[in-house]
């Protein structure tokens, strides 16, 4: 029965979101966890942003786009417990299968080249700041405005720490295990293991032969490109994959 509410879920969380990869199983695990809307917090490559679904509408807006953009909530859902819907063994009618958390989020990607997420909330139709963020600022047009401070990323690694070697780099929750296999071991995705030398920043250098190579990373069962690399490729197999290159001694 928990493998059917976990499916139920997915698919209906797949249906609501727009701008998150909807195959991460990370950030649905990570919605499941939510108990109450909360202040913004980083979840992986973006910001998750939530609000009341008391609110009949909630939609949020950017400074380093001029404001010219909206982008509103999705309500998140869960379904409903099977034994609901039975009372002394009589199915109940008129139950809704999915029950309202209470929850509306927005998660959006980090922009490049940012220090502080400036923005602003649209609560039923009126403009103001995020009330479950107490950091405000005086915006250009002598607005007030949220502002989220966001975390130096780690510079692209996309070149080899030193000719004859490279380095993987993959973020992810703190505690968990990342590997990372590719033409280079067969795609043996057991063994190598990358080191989190920071909550939720994971690297592992190799000595690898000069040339290019293909990789993924794997992570709770599952296979990932690199998103820090654009260099991307498929394989004979007809999969995704991510292509490093190692320069010579």
């Amino acid at each position: 029965m928990k493998v059917i509410i976990a499916v139920a879920l997915l698919i209906l969380i797949i249906g609501n979101i727009w701008a998150v990869d909807t195959d991460s199983y990370q950030f649905i695990d990570h919605l499941r966890a939510l108990s109450r809307p909360g202040k913004p917090e980083i979840f992986e490559d973006g910001v998750l942003f939530t609000a009341s679904s008391s609110h009949r509408r909630v939609g949020i807006s950017f400074a380093h786009e001029g404001y010219a953009k909206v982008y509103w909530f999705k309500q998140l859902f869960i379904p409903r417990d099977p034994a609901d819907f039975y009372v002394d063994g009589k199915r109940q009618k008129g139950l809704e299968p999915n029950v309202d958390t209470g929850i509306l989020f927005h998660i959006e990607t980090i922009p490049a080249n940012l220090k502080n997420l400036d923005y602003r909330l649209i609560i039923d139709g009126l403009w103001t700041t995020d009330p479950a963020n107490p950091i405000t600022v005086m915006g250009p047009s002598g607005i007030m405005e949220s502002r989220f401070p966001l975390p130096e990323k780690p510079k692209p690694h996309l070149d080899a720490v030193q000719p004859g070697t490279y380095r993987f780099v993959y973020r992810a929750d703190p505690g968990e295990i990342i590997t990372v296999a590719g033409s280079f071991n067969n795609w043996d995705p057991f063994m190598y293991e990358l080191k989190e030398i920071s909550p939720g920043f994971y690297t592992l250098t190799l000595p690898l032969p000069p040339g290019n190579f293909q990789y993924l990373f794997f992570h709770r069962g599952e296979q990932f490109i690199d998103p820090e690399n654009s260099r991307r490729l498929y394989s004979r197999e007809g999969r995704v994959v991510s292509e490093g290159q190692v320069a010579s001694r």
